[in-house]
């Protein structure tokens, strides 16, 4: 097989759904999910040991404090055979990831978010030194339908994890809130959302193809005295502006919290 997962939680199956747009040759193990999932996808399902004897290219996709459980059975094989290893295991460094693997051998370290299941993913990574310029060229060209890939150096990785990884989550939390809000002034709950969804694709939208600043943008929208900027005023009363950048740092001191675990 070409391609391998170890585990096929919610993020390895958005991944393995992306995949299976360019290839079906992919065996997924999770003692779990498994079955269902390669069902879905029309691909194989093996376990651990089969994936590690018969895939070169293996995503490692289980929770962080599982990985050196998941690869300790398999260490023979890996040390033989050398396959590609992706992980996605927040705040592993690949260092950790080729300890519990046992030997040296090439590893991508990805940190994807939840939006790859649309094809509208945001997702960091880092390769080693043994990863081939070829090899990496085919992984993404594999991959291209998760969404966008930017490398970046190891070591913001874990602001990666923070900002886009978890990122997510804090754009969903806000929309409850504006939801609530107009809610409580008169919306139903399904055109609250509606109108949401829609004012924070055309946000996005603004700040992508526009040349001007989320600073410049805001600034445009407020008029002296408006309401606009009454409904930021209480925003700033609230602390918000302090609370989302407090969250970020959180997620990002919780990712080296769990490099040491």
């Amino acid at each position: 097989m070409k391609y391998g997962f170890i585990g096929c939680g919610n993020m390895g199956y958005a991944l393995a759904k992306a995949l299976a747009c360019r290839t079906m040759d992919i065996l997924i193990c999770d003692p779990i999910l498994g079955a269902e999932r390669a069902n879905t996808l029309g691909c194989q399902e093996g376990t651990v040991q089969e994936v590690a004897e018969n895939c070169d290219r293996i995503f490692i996709a289980v929770k962080p404090n599982m990985v050196r459980e998941a690869l300790l059975p398999v260490q023979a094989v890996l040390a033989d055979k050398k396959p590609l290893l992706i992980s996605m295991a927040a705040g592993l460094e690949i260092a950790t990831v080729e300890k519990y693997a046992g030997t040296t051998l090439p590893i991508i370290r990805i940190m994807p978010n939840t939006p790859v299941s649309v094809g509208k993913g945001m997702i960091g990574y880092t390769p080693n030194g043994l990863v081939p310029e070829d090899a990496l060229r085919s992984f993404l060209f594999d991959m291209k339908n998760a969404g966008l890939w930017e490398q970046v150096e190891e070591e913001l990785m874990d602001t990666v994890s923070a900002l886009s990884g978890s990122g997510p989550a804090y754009v969903y939390y806000f929309t409850e809130a504006l939801c609530r809000g107009a809610e409580s002034c008169g919306m139903d709950q399904d055109q609250a959302l509606r109108y949401a969804i829609a004012t924070l694709e055309g946000a996005a939208e603004m700040m992508k193809t526009g040349n001007a600043t989320p600073e410049q943008l805001r600034i445009a929208v407020c008029s002296p005295g408006g309401s606009t900027l009454a409904g930021l005023k209480a925003l700033d009363d609230a602390g918000f502006s302090d609370g989302v950048a407090e969250c970020v740092k959180a997620a990002y001191r919780r990712n080296k919290e769990l490099a040491k675990m």
